[in-house]
């Protein structure tokens, strides 16, 4: 059993939705394993994630005509593209270029619902968040024998957001609204891979750098909070930082039969140390919101998380024929803790998955897959209280499908 002829024909089928929805704000996976075809290789794809998302007010929420009401489906269908190029000039150096969108947000409640949505300006204005990253990974490999491939690389990233809230679960920040503009930062990934191709294993390991974006966000205070705080500042600019995490992924497979392989996909995310707090913003959280408190209140991020993040995707892709493989998965994501920010109000999921390719000719493939989420029950909690304990919905019993296509070429 020769891992060169299996590759072609099973390791591409392994791959469709082991990202499109993760912890916090994760979203592709940042997989490399295109670097780690032989030969030269190319591959485009896309994938689509339609998420429902809803929960119920809790009892003990502050606003009396809003306790136990049922919220709409507040998450949004989003899509991602991806592409990746390898070549191998020597037959002990690779270069490649991957092409990914690998963190992301996008919500918004429905208008219905006041505590997600206010008059802002004689406007009916929902609570939503957008944030958009986009990653070029530069690498180069070497491989001193058939088994052992090193790599390292740059990562040219960008990211630009924008983020609204409204609503009586807001409080003095109902009106709050936040656009950052899109700024790019340079970090870097190290790995190496391992293989043994007469029993088709092969192994990797890849760790990515956190990347600090210093970012200018122009802010807006337009609810109650202005009239306590910012009486005559109802937009104003800031500098602040953005830090996206560190990361390591860990890619194991191993022949188990003929013409059959065993894979797993193991990814951590240091979402602990991640935070979103726009200056003015920081600003305010540190003033008293009304007249006549005492002592300095504790500022508090607009979006953060409690816990790291571990994924892991586990499963059999098999070879029927020449022209077609498939595979079949399971995957579990821990969530990045609880209670968790209103803006993506799920803890963790497991998930199914199944994946099918057809190979025209040796050269061309067309892959594509569909995975569903069981998605974590959650408490959701706002950026209020300076950030004390008040849960103000729970989200329970919601899921996602996602559907991935890619097209390859090897030449």
């Amino acid at each position: 059993m020769n891992l060169k002829a299996l590759t072609s024909a099973i390791l591409f089928a392994s791959v469709p939705m082991t990202g499109a929805f993760a912890a916090a704000m994760d979203r592709s996976g940042q997989s490399i394993s295109a670097f780690l075809q032989p030969g030269n290789y190319f591959e485009a794809g896309i994938s689509v994630l339609d998420a429902d998302v809803s929960g119920k007010m809790t009892d003990n929420y502050s606003n009396a005509a809003s306790r136990g009401k049922e919220l709409g489906d507040m998450a949004e269908s989003y899509y991602f593209p991806s592409a990746a190029i390898k070549l191998q000039p020597h037959e002990k150096i690779s270069v490649g270029l991957i092409y990914d969108q690998p963190f992301g947000a996008e919500a918004k409640y429905k208008l219905e619902h006041g505590a997600f949505n206010a008059n802002i300006n004689q406007v009916n204005t929902p609570t939503e968040v957008e944030v958009k990253t986009q990653n070029l990974n530069f690498l180069v490999g070497y491989q001193p024998t058939e088994n052992w491939n090193f790599y390292g690389g740059a990562v040219y990233q960008t990211v630009k957001g924008d983020i609204q809230l409204a609503g009586t679960a807001y409080s003095l920040f109902s009106g709050y609204k936040a656009s950052i503009e899109e700024d790019s930062s340079v970090g870097w990934l190290a790995g190496a891979a391992f293989q043994i191709p007469e029993i088709a294993l092969k192994a990797s390991v890849t760790y990515r750098s956190e990347i600090d974006h210093d970012v200018r966000a122009e802010e807006s205070f337009t609810g109650l909070m202005n009239l306590s705080i910012y009486p005559q500042r109802l937009r104003t600019e800031g500098d602040t930082t953005i830090t996206t995490p560190q990361s390591v992924n860990l890619d194991l497979q191993s022949g188990i039969m003929a013409n059959t392989v065993a894979f797993a996909q193991l990814r951590w995310v240091d979402w602990s140390n991640f935070a979103i707090r726009p200056h003015q913003f920081g600003e305010a959280t540190q003033r008293p919101l009304v007249a006549g408190q005492t002592g300095k209140p504790q500022g508090f991020d607009l979006v953060a998380y409690e816990k790291d993040q571990i994924s892991a995707n586990v499963g059999i892709g098999r070879k029927f024929n020449d022209q077609w493989a498939g595979t079949v998965m399971v995957g579990w994501d821990s969530g990045a803790g609880n209670p968790v920010s209103t803006l993506g109000p799920t803890e963790g999921y497991w998930s199914v998955g199944l994946g099918g390719q057809f190979s025209p000719t040796p050269q061309t493939f067309l892959q594509a897959g569909v995975k569903y989420f069981m998605l974590g029950d959650a408490k959701s909690q706002v950026a209020s209280d300076f950030g004390g304990d008040k849960y103000v919905a729970n989200f329970e019993d919601n899921d996602a499908i996602g559907y991935s296509l890619k097209l390859g070429y090897r030449f």
